[in-house]
């Protein structure tokens, strides 16, 4: 909450002189916010809500450098967790063109259930609408026994359809070590910003139905969902 009032002061400064306008627009610094609403929280194809409605939101600090930290929440449902809490950072940027880079690492922590604490490094390539990203797993994968060194890969590709609606497109596969298992994922949606909020669809599936240690639940399914961004 403090990092959206600085954010929204800042702004009120900005809109009294031109002076004050044209130092906010140099300043290197960036604050921005995200609140979203959804049917159900699927995470690598698999629900953490027990396929009830999440609510989640973050904040997230960049610095023109390319420096980046973010903290994320969601409400989960398995075994005792009922939140997840994530803190990530990292460097992004580009290498020549249209094509990037995103370099960092992620913490995942349930307050309930300290078991299922995970950290993974990533690395990411993007060349205009394609993606590429590995996850490599630190710790055990999200509790289960002698799974660090899990890595998963997520190909993803957006697209502007007519009427200003945007395709997305993702396919992920996870290479388990241990007891966590292999298997693939894949999730095609669509969204269209409407009044300032991000309005979407999305179908999600996996190669591999059924439970996980936790009990979550990898049945196909639609989500709906509505964000905004400020």
């Amino acid at each position: 909450m403090k990092k959206l009032a600085h954010a929204a002061l800042v702004a009120g400064f900005a809109g009294m002189s031109g002076f004050a306008m044209a130092a906010e627009e140099s300043s290197p610094h960036s604050l921005t916010g995200n609140l979203g609403f959804f049917s159900d929280y699927a995470f690598r194809g698999v629900s953490q809500t027990d396929e009830d409605p999440a609510i989640q939101g973050g904040f997230d600090y960049a610095h023109s450098s390319g420096f980046y930290l973010g903290t994320w929440g969601s409400n989960v449902e398995f075994g005792d967790a009922n939140m997840e809490w994530d803190v990530y950072g990292g460097y992004s940027g580009k290498i020549t063109g249209d094509l990037g880079y995103n370099v960092g690492l992620l913490q995942y922590f349930y307050p309930d259930l300290s078991d299922a604490d995970t950290l993974e490094a990533y690395a990411a390539l993007t060349w205009k609408g394609f993606g590429l990203k590995a996850s490599y797993s630190t710790t055990d994968y999200f509790g289960a026994a002698d799974s660090d060194g899990t890595i998963y890969w997520d190909a993803s590709f957006n697209y502007a359809l007519p009427a200003a609606v945007m395709l997305g497109l993702h396919y992920g596969y996870t290479a388990g070590e241990g007891a966590q298992a292999d298997y693939a994922d894949w999730k095609i949606g669509v969204s269209k910003e409407f009044g300032g909020f991000n309005f979407g669809l999305a179908y999600v599936a996996t190669d591999d139905d059924g439970e996980d240690l936790y009990g979550k639940v990898a049945d196909d399914r639609f989500i709906v969902s509505v964000g905004k961004t400020f």
